[in-house]
């Protein structure tokens, strides 16, 4: 379950990938099957890396003949030369960090001059129920320190020499599960979440197994209205 949509993304023959803060790797495995000359997945977290990497041999690495690399770093310390990538993604990380303006500058630095940026955060609209719902939500260790006003997400990405190319919203049937998972965040934590919060997570891992096209036209109905996402591309114009 992809957040960017590489539809939207100039993935062509010879272009550099770079996915900061990769998780388990869903950006980094689509990436690898499109027709590119490396994908680098770095995250600050090992466990997440091991399962992106075994992921990756198990299900993507008999499909492409492109150069993977899973790699642990800091989003405010990219271990990378100036301008070493043409497609630059970071989704859903900014939220948890909280000098999230020098990781913004890490991204422009390593972003070639022509490139583009691809960053998602989660919406205000669906966070602010999050956070209302249940302190524990943001309160944890690692969890989210802001809630992002998009406008301002663009003019900090802006400042920096890029221009907005595209934009959308995405996740609206996940908006629903995160409202219920804080609803019961201590019964959930106790390992007994009640029968609504089960039903709509394996309701959402049919979702994800099936991709059924009712499903899929009805979240992209409803994703400019309760999106729990908002994804923006960005393009680092010539001399900035």
């Amino acid at each position: 379950m992809e957040t960017i949509d590489f539809d939207r993304l100039p993935l062509t023959p010879g272009k550099r990938v770079l996915d900061v803060g990769c998780g388990e790797g869903r950006h980094v495995h689509a990436a690898a099957l499109e027709n590119v000359a490396e994908v680098v997945g770095l995250d600050l977290e090992r466990a997440s890396l091991t399962a992106a990497r075994e992921d990756y041999e198990t299900y993507i690495a008999d499909e492409t003949d492109v150069p993977v690399t899973f790699l642990s770093g800091d989003a405010l310390r990219l271990p990378f030369e100036d301008g070493a990538f043409d497609v630059v993604c970071c989704t859903e990380v900014l939220e948890h960090i909280p000098d999230y303006e020098a990781a913004l500058d890490e991204l422009r630095r390593v972003c070639a001059p022509g490139g583009t940026l691809a960053v998602s955060v989660p919406r205000a609209g669906p966070e602010r129920v999050c956070w209302a719902l249940s302190d524990e939500y943001h309160e944890v260790e690692g969890g989210h320190v802001r809630i992002f006003d998009r406008e301002a997400l663009r003019a900090a990405v802006e400042r920096r020499g890029f221009r907005r190319i595209d934009g959308h919203f995405a996740h609206a049937l996940h908006a629903p599960y995160w409202w219920l998972k804080c609803l019961w965040w201590d019964r959930d934590e106790r390992g007994a979440p009640p029968l609504p919060l089960r039903a709509y997570e394996r309701f959402l891992e049919w979702d994800v197994l099936e991709s059924p096209r009712p499903v899929r036209l009805l979240e992209r109905a409803l994703d400019p209205i309760v999106g729990k996402s908002v994804v923006y591309y960005f393009e680092l114009e010539a001399g900035a």
